[in-house]
C-alpha cells in the first residue's frame, strides 16, 4: 500500500518536483485578471499548452489560490512515484 503526503513547504515541493526531473508551469491562456493562469507541474518533453515560469511566480499564485500539494513518494511495488495534485487547504 501507497500513501500520500501533503505539504505546503516550498522547499520541499521545489526538490520533490526537480528530483523528479519536473518544472513549474502554467497551463497557457488560461490567466486572468490577476494574470495567474492555471498550475501544471511538466515531466515531459515540453508541451505546447504548458508555459515554463520561474518557481517564485508559481509559489506567488500557489499561495495566492490557498493551495497544498498532495504527493506520493513511492507506489505501491516501492517505485519512486510522480504522483501529486493541488488541493485546498
Amino acid at each position: 500500500m501507497s500513501s500520500g503526503t501533503t505539504t505546503t513547504n516550498h522547499d520541499e515541493i521545489r526538490k520533490w518536483v526537480e528530483k523528479r526531473g519536473g518544472r513549474p508551469t502554467v497551463v497557457e491562456g488560461t490567466e486572468g485578471k490577476d494574470g495567474e493562469g492555471i498550475l501544471r507541474i511538466d515531466f515531459a518533453e515540453p508541451d505546447d499548452k504548458l508555459k515554463p515560469i520561474p518557481w517564485e511566480e508559481f509559489f506567488e499564485t500557489f499561495e495566492d489560490r490557498k493551495l497544498a500539494f498532495l504527493h506520493q513518494d513511492k507506489t505501491a511495488d516501492g517505485k519512486e512515484s510522480r504522483f501529486f495534485k493541488f488541493v485546498k487547504r
